[in-house]
C-alpha cells in the first residue's frame, strides 16, 4: 500500500475526517485551531471555516452543503458557510466537552464526552477523572445518554457491516468495548472489553471495512492498524506522522 502527504494542513488537532465523493472533497475539523476544513483531491485546493467554540466532530448533510457539528460545548447545525444553529448539550458537566462523534445508518449522530483537556486558549490542560459517556443525538433538541459516565477518551465509532455490533474505545485505559447494536432502537447492550496483544500507541479514531474490520488510528503509534473482529491485529500501515488520529476511506470507488 502506498503512503503518501497529500495536503500539508499543520493542525493542532485534525480529526473526524470524511470524504464527500460528490465534490471530490475530505471534510475534517481541527479542534484547536477552531476551524472546519476541507480538501478537493481533484485540483488540489483547501477551504477553511472558523468557529468560535472547539469543533471536535463533524456528520455530513446527504443531501445539502451542511452538517452536524460537535462543539466542546455541544451540538449545531452548520449551513455549510458561515452560519451555526446551537442545537443541544447533552452533556450535563461543565467541565466535559464532547470529542468523537459519528452518523449511524438511520441518520442519527452519536457522540462522546470526556473530561476537558483544553484551556479556553487552546493549550492543554490536566485531566483528573474518567467521566465521559455516549450520546445519541436523534434532531431537534432529541437526545439519550446511552452508557454511563465512565470513560476517560471517547474514541472510535463504527458499526459491523451487518449491524450487529457497535464498536468504540477509551484511549485513556488502551481498551476497545463491542456492543451488541439494536439498530430500530438506536441502542447499544451487553458489553465487551478488550485489549490487543500487540499494543503500539493508544486507540485513537476509527473506520471500519466492509469485512467488519477496524482500521485504527494509534495516537503516540504513527500508525493504522487493521484489526478483525476477533480482536486480532492483521495489518500495520505505518505512518511519517507520530500521533495519527482518525482515517476514513474515500477517493474514487472508496478504495484510498
Amino acid at each position: 500500500m502506498n503512503i503518501e502527504i497529500v495536503f500539508e494542513a499543520r493542525d493542532g488537532a485534525g480529526e473526524s475526517p470524511l470524504f464527500k465523493a460528490e465534490t471530490h472533497s475530505l471534510y475534517w475539523v481541527d479542534i484547536v485551531g477552531k476551524k472546519i476544513r476541507s480538501y478537493n483531491i481533484e485540483i488540489g485546493t483547501n477551504r477553511d471555516w472558523s468557529t468560535s467554540d472547539f469543533p471536535t466532530a463533524l456528520a455530513l448533510e446527504e443531501n445539502g452543503e451542511g452538517a452536524v457539528v460537535a462543539f466542546a460545548g455541544g451540538i449545531s447545525r452548520w449551513d455549510g458557510r458561515d452560519g451555526f444553529e446551537p442545537l443541544v448539550r447533552p452533556d450535563p458537566f461543565s467541565d466535559n466537552r464532547l470529542n468523537e462523534g459519528k452518523c449511524d445508518s438511520r441518520g442519527r449522530f452519536w457522540v462522546g464526552s470526556m473530561q476537558t483537556n483544553l484551556n479556553p486558549d487552546g493549550s492543554m490542560k490536566e485531566m483528573t477523572t474518567r467521566r465521559g459517556a455516549l450520546f445519541r443525538f436523534d434532531g431537534g433538541s432529541r437526545y439519550e445518554r446511552l452508557t454511563a459516565h465512565e470513560f476517560g477518551i471517547t474514541n472510535t465509532m463504527a458499526w459491523s457491516p451487518d449491524e450487529r455490533y457497535f464498536y468504540c474505545a477509551d484511549t485513556i485505559r488502551n481498551i476497545f468495548f463491542r456492543y451488541d447494536y439494536h439498530p430500530d432502537e438506536g441502542l447499544i447492550s451487553n458489553p465487551a472489553c478488550w485489549r490487543l496483544e500487540q499494543s503500539i500507541g493508544a486507540p485513537d479514531g476509527s473506520c471500519i471495512d466492509h469485512d467488519g474490520c477496524l482500521w485504527n488510528a494509534r495516537f503516540g503509534g504513527s500508525c493504522i492498524l487493521r484489526i478483525t473482529p476477533e480482536g486480532k491485529v492483521d495489518r500495520v500501515l505505518r505512518l511519517p506522522v507520530s500521533n495519527p488520529t482518525s482515517c476514513t476511506f474515500g477517493g474514487k470507488e472508496g478504495k484510498t
